[in-house]
């Protein structure tokens, strides 16, 4: 399904097992090869550890993707779910270690909420490998629920990520 007009739309991605790059460069490149699809801009990768699943977890890379689309949510979704598992995803428990992860973070200034689909992502303001590469290339997009722009986001995070890293053990 498409919508009439091009609506932006940021994808988060990330990949921990594998080789990782190798993995998001193709991921990028299915994004680019598909109609009502066009990449603008895509982050720089960053290196992090895993959060949540199991502590052994290896590091992942992730980055965010800004696009223009005329899919409506629901197909995009579609799409990314298509792409991970071509790129080898198997989906068996939550937050495992996996090839490729794609997140629908925003869609314009929509807000869904589906069983399969939740925009803005739920958890995209608790994640510094969110944020810090949404902000390198839209510093000012505005969460549609929050009503503040990644920039304020990010630096709202920082206080409470300084403070939970010098919590003693």
């Amino acid at each position: 399904m498409e919508s009439q007009c091009a609506i932006v739309a940021y994808i988060a991605f990330g990949a921990n097992i594998g080789d990782r790059e190798k993995t998001i460069r193709r991921a990028l490149d299915l994004l680019r090869e598909t109609d009502g699809v066009r990449v603008t801009r895509v982050s720089e990768f960053i290196e992090n550890a895993a959060v949540g699943g199991p502590a052994d977890s290896p590091a992942f890379f992730n980055g965010v993707v800004q696009i223009e689309t005329t899919l409506l949510p629901e197909a995009l979704l579609n799409l990314l779910l298509d792409i991970e598992q071509r790129l080898g995803r198997i989906r068996r428990e939550k937050w495992e270690p996996r090839s490729i992860d794609l997140d629908v973070i925003l869609y314009g200034d929509e807000v869904v909420n589906t069983d399969r689909l939740t925009i803005p992502h739920p958890l995209m303001q608790e994640r510094r490998f969110v944020l810090e590469p949404l902000v390198e290339i839209a510093p000012e997009v505005i969460h549609p629920v929050l009503k503040i722009s990644a920039a304020k986001m990010l630096e709202q995070l920082r206080p409470r990520l300084a403070v939970s890293q010098n919590k003693p053990d």
